[in-house]
């Protein structure tokens, strides 16, 4: 094993598809600031749009740091490997770009993941990966795990905030969480919150 591919073909797409979940990788320009690791979950949120692009849905989360290192230098590596069968660990290097909802092309590119309504009331944005180098190697150390099912903690969650604090819960939590990452670098455009003393449905 240990080989470089120059597209995602027919055989690694189904090798992807057939994987639990994936990792995404992103670090700020220069020797200082976090690099941040994110696991993904609900391989519903992850498509691969052609040979060499992928894309997955950003859920609304405590953390802005993958979007904000994307707006501070594009580079990104999403992962994959088998937890089950034959060993493997698939990396996908390239430039990513962040579109968020409203910006042009998002609803095509939303269109293309048949979104769940859980997926729906959570995202923030798509994830869109200009691979630029794909290559696997062995993942021999990599354990063999039994997959009991996906959590869905987060849409429930995100259901109940809906209901205690109205339609604005989620621009408000973005708001509040995700307008800087942890070094301080911009992470969503939120538009401050018009209505004084808002405090939403009870």
């Amino acid at each position: 094993m240990g080989q470089i591919y120059d597209a995602l073909d027919a055989r690694l797409q189904g090798w992807i598809a057939a994987q639990p979940m994936f990792f995404v990788a992103t670090a700020p320009s220069g020797s200082d600031g976090h690099i941040n690791l994110s696991p993904k979950g609900d391989m519903a949120t992850f498509r691969v749009l052609d040979p060499t692009t992928v894309a997955y849905v950003d859920l609304t989360a405590s953390g802005i740091e993958t979007v904000a290192h994307l707006r501070d230098n594009g580079r990104i590596v999403v992962m994959f490997c088998a937890f089950a069968g034959p060993p493997r660990i698939l990396r996908l290097h390239g430039r990513g770009r962040f579109v968020a909802p409203g910006n042009p092309g998002f609803g095509d590119l939303l269109a293309g993941f048949a979104p769940s309504p859980g997926i729906v009331a959570t995202l923030r944005g798509i994830v869109v990966v200009a691979v630029t180098r794909i290559a696997d190697s062995c993942g021999f150390v990599v354990p063999t795990m039994e997959l009991v099912g996906d959590r869905d903690q987060l849409y429930r969650n995100a259901e109940q905030k809906r209901i205690k604090q109205g339609a604005g819960w989620q621009a408000d939590y973005q708001r509040a969480k995700n307008a800087t990452s942890i070094d301080g670098l911009p992470g969503l455009d939120i538009a401050p919150d018009a209505s004084a003393g808002h405090q939403g449905a009870s």
